[in-house]
């Protein structure tokens, strides 16, 4: 069985970063359906984007979860492309922020290598980690720790779920600041 690694330290919050999100139509990784973005620059959401994705089959099996069906998608652009409009929001920033970050890491990895595209470079922090090291929360699922915090949510919309976890990066921030701890 392999070893799992330990969670990434969380760096400080000094340059921009970025959250995002995927959204997927089945059990493969590679079956990105949407994506969020939403990039932070002085601890201030300055962009945020959400896109549909035609996913590489041609059926959408988890409609249930995120309300996306093949109709909404199959006309959609594919992953690289959508890939060449997100990259520019990358630019610069130090890491980026998912919700579950294994999960959305293995599906940017798996999107990237199908579409022949570069993964970005960035670290990856997961802000259940962050939740759960920060506010101690149990459950530390996105909606129970935008309750906690107060942060909107429309949750499995990749958009609304992406702002939500740059929120929570900037609240932990803001907190971290406030008592001169770190994350």
């Amino acid at each position: 069985m392999p070893s799992r690694r330990p969670p990434a330290p969380l760096p400080p919050l000094g340059g921009p970063f970025v959250a995002l999100d995927f959204e997927t139509a089945d059990s493969g990784p590679d079956s990105a359906c949407a994506v969020g973005v939403a990039r932070v620059e002085g601890g201030k959401v300055v962009h945020r984007d959400a896109v549909l994705i035609r996913p590489p089959r041609g059926r959408v099996l988890f409609t249930h979860v995120h309300g996306i069906s093949w109709h909404m998608v199959k006309d959609a652009p594919l992953f690289a492309d959508v890939w060449r409009k997100v990259q520019p929001v990358l630019a610069g920033a130090e890491f980026l922020a998912a919700h579950n970050a294994p999960f959305d890491r293995r599906v940017l990895l798996a999107c990237c290598a199908a579409a022949g595209v570069e993964a970005p470079p960035q670290p990856f922090v997961c802000t259940v980690q962050l939740a759960r090291r920060k506010w101690a929360l149990k459950p530390a699922n996105l909606p129970a720790v935008c309750r906690r915090l107060g942060i909107g949510l429309i949750h499995h919309h990749a958009g609304s779920d992406a702002e939500a976890c740059a929120r929570i990066v900037i609240a932990a921030a803001a907190q971290s600041a406030a008592t001169e701890a770190p994350f």
